[in-house]
This record gives C-alpha cells, sequence and structure tokens, in this order.
C-alpha cells in the first residue's frame, strides 16, 4: 500500500505520461484545423469524459458543498487552463512539439514563484536546484 507522498509521486507520473502523449496527439490534431476549433473539441472531450467519471464514481452530490472561495478559485483556474490550452495549441500549430512542450513547462518556474508568494510554500534547496535545472535546460532548447 502507497502511503500520500507514493501516492501522489504515482499520480504525477501518469499525469506526465498522458501529459506527453497529449502534446503528440494535439500536434498531429492541429495540423489542418484552426487551434481554436481544436482546442473547443478537445475541452468538449473533457468535459464529457470527467462528468461520466464524476457520475461514474457517484460523487454529483458533493457539487452542493464546494464553497464560493472554491468555486471563485476553481473558475480562475478554468480560465486559466483555457488561455494556456489557447496559446499551447497555436504554439503546436506553428512549433515543433519537443520545443513548444519544454518550453511550456518552464511554467514550473512561474509555479515555484507563486507557490513561495502567495501559497507560502518553503523554498527548499532541493527545490531551488531543481527549478535552476529546469530552467537551464530550457535555456539550452530554445537556443
Amino acid at each position: 500500500m502507497l502511503n500520500n507522498e507514493e501516492n501522489g509521486l504515482f499520480f504525477a507520473l501518469l499525469s506526465a505520461f498522458f501529459a506527453a502523449l497529449t502534446t503528440i496527439f494535439a500536434k498531429v490534431g492541429v495540423e489542418a484545423i484552426n487551434p481554436n476549433l481544436a482546442t473547443a473539441i478537445r475541452t468538449v472531450v473533457i468535459l464529457v469524459m470527467i462528468w461520466g467519471w464524476v457520475l461514474a464514481k457517484g460523487q454529483l452530490d458533493a457539487l452542493l458543498t464546494v464553497t464560493l472561495k472554491t468555486l471563485t478559485f476553481l473558475v480562475l483556474s478554468g480560465l486559466s487552463t483555457g488561455f494556456s490550452w489557447l496559446f499551447y495549441f497555436r504554439a503546436l500549430q506553428v512549433g515543433k512539439a519537443s520545443l513548444v512542450a519544454p518550453l511550456d513547462k518552464s511554467s514550473l518556474i512561474l509555479v515555484l514563484i507563486f507557490s513561495v508568494l502567495f501559497l507560502k510554500e518553503p523554498l527548499t534547496l532541493k527545490v531551488i536546484l531543481g527549478n535552476v535545472l529546469i530552467l537551464i535546460g530550457t535555456f539550452v532548447l530554445i537556443r
């Protein structure tokens, strides 16, 4: 049985795997279509899939317990995701996936900054070093 930290790592690795597939599938998918339309199609698929998952898990009743604060931040997250996807699909359409994806992932540096400033998460040497290496790798790829 995995503990919470191990579960988090396991699910993060699954997320990375599917994010990689997402990039490859999206790159092929936007070759002959407007990237905004491609994003809209993808979003409908996600909408159906996730609401199906919620229904299958019997979690719809939890919708009534969502607070205004939670709803506000989820809406903001959704808007941010929407803008991110629109720009990501456009970047994939005109750029190489092997360059677009790592540059997109440089958002990790912003996550680090925002998590320290707004979430008051600790800034450890390990976190700093890992993010510096990501930043260096991003610069190597875009040069």
